[in-house]
């Protein structure tokens, strides 16, 4: 009998119908639009397009020309980076109300990551023309996207500076800005980030190798400042991390 071809999954964006009161909701926490009154937000959301991914599927892949930007409505998204050997590591992990995407009008010709849905996702997508639309009615908006990428400047700049921080200081940056992002308080204390990292990903995150970052949540571990399963870690002594993050 004939083996079935199972075909390699690629972005499977679908139609999806988001409640208008969750769309303006998602849209209030995105910087560029903090401060629009209603109708304005209003006028943002009707240039958006609301869709849905399936856990696995991607919303775009590194290299392909950056035609939109997204804002996470439900779900969370990984955004990735092809490591040493091929394998695929985790730069970040958003969650409703981030950012995400690139347009060549903004400067970037093509996604320099990709992104993967993590859990069931919805997202709200503009294109560049209506992006454009955007930010010629609403100057304030187009001033907090020049603000935006000066900043993204400045935090290259700033990452480059950080490699000469210790191991342990960037890991401790990277699971508290996680924390802070998508944390869950745990019932006996602590902190509870419900996302699935391997040492790879925490190591492409801290900008460190996955042996390096290894050693260094063995010995949280061991001292009772973090604990970790399969798809979890846990910061059980945040004040503890954040005093490491500060050295």
């Amino acid at each position: 009998m004939a083996r079935r071809h199972v075909p390699l999954r690629s972005t499977c964006a679908q139609p999806h119908r988001c409640a208008p009161d969750v769309r303006l909701a998602v849209l209030r926490q995105v910087p560029y639009f903090r401060g629009l009154t209603e109708d304005e937000l209003a006028g943002v959301d009707a240039r958006m397009v609301s869709l849905s991914w399936a856990e696995g599927d991607r919303l775009y892949t590194a290299g392909e020309p950056a035609e939109h930007l997204f804002v996470v409505a439900a779900g969370r998204v990984k955004l990735t980076r092809t490591g040493a050997g091929g394998t695929e590591v985790i730069t970040d992990v958003l969650a409703p109300g981030d950012l995400l995407g690139a347009l060549s009008t903004l400067g970037e010709p093509t996604y320099a990551e990709s992104a993967v849905a993590l859990t069931t996702t919805c997202a709200l997508r503009i294109g560049p023309a209506a992006f454009r639309e955007v930010l010629t009615e609403r100057p304030a908006v187009a001033l907090r996207v020049l603000d935006d990428l000066a900043g993204r400047l400045a935090r290259a700049r700033s990452d480059v500076g950080r490699s000469g921080e210790s191991v342990a200081a960037r890991v401790a940056t990277v699971l508290l800005r996680l924390a802070d992002r998508m944390g869950q308080e745990r019932p006996g204390g602590g902190v509870l980030i419900q996302v699935p990292l391997s040492r790879a990903d925490l190591a492409a995150m801290a900008g460190s190798t996955p042996e390096s970052v290894s050693r260094v949540m063995s010995r949280w571990r061991s001292d009772g400042l973090v604990d970790s399963g399969r798809r979890w870690t846990a910061l059980l002594d945040r004040d503890g991390l954040a005093r490491i993050a500060a050295v």
